[in-house]
């Protein structure tokens, strides 16, 4: 069985991404999402194991230490990191992986994965941003502020991903990324050597 398909979906805070990647996930039953490890307080309605693997600095630190991490970040004071053993042993089993994890973390991946596919969410303006950040009621007027310039500099990024996705009308992006998935099971070199018998057997 060929290797699985690796995703990274980067957006900067605010633009949807996670409730994107969420409806993909139920809409598609062939891709995994990565649980990434963080050391940042859960929120409510999270679970631990579901939405990140909630752990201590120092178990992070030893982790980190390990070398388990296939690409880590500290971001607004809390480390995050993604489980490389996991994304190795899933891959090698041929499941399509999705990593919800920032420009940064994306770049340390390709260094290890150049095969895999990078998929950008952009809001469709500055404005629409902010009313959305604004709209959560969970930040400070500061970390808003702080976050909207963190966005800015997220989206000076956008040219290194393979796909870009307006997130104007949510239901038009989620059908963009689902075909971007789609579209990426079906590369010649992907179709060839999943059904190599069956096109010989048609030559």
């Amino acid at each position: 069985m060929p290797s699985g398909n690796l995703f990274i979906v980067t957006a900067p805070s605010g633009a949807g991404k996670t409730s994107l990647v969420r409806e993909l996930l139920q809409n598609d039953n062939q891709v995994k999402l990565s649980v990434s490890y963080t050391t940042r307080a859960t929120r409510p309605g999270e679970v631990d194991g579901k939405d990140y693997h909630f752990v201590t600095e120092q178990k992070f630190l030893e982790m980190l230490e390990r070398g388990d991490f296939l690409e880590s970040a500290l971001v607004y004071g809390n480390r995050y990191g993604t489980s490389q053993p996991w994304i190795e042993n899933a891959m090698r089993s041929g499941t399509d992986i999705l990593l919800e994890i920032d420009w940064q973390g994306a770049a340390q991946v390709r260094k290890i994965f150049p095969q895999a596919t990078g998929i950008f969410i952009l809001p469709p303006s500055l404005e629409a941003l902010l009313a959305r950040l604004t709209g959560r009621g969970q930040d400070s007027e500061e970390i808003i502020a702080r976050r909207l310039a963190a966005a800015r500099e997220d989206i000076g990024h956008v040219e290194e991903f393979d796909y870009v996705i307006i997130n104007d009308v949510f239901e038009t992006a989620l059908q963009d990324l689902i075909s971007v998935i789609r579209a990426q099971r079906l590369t010649a070199s992907r179709q060839l050597s999943a059904h190599a018998d069956m096109v010989a057997k048609m030559k």
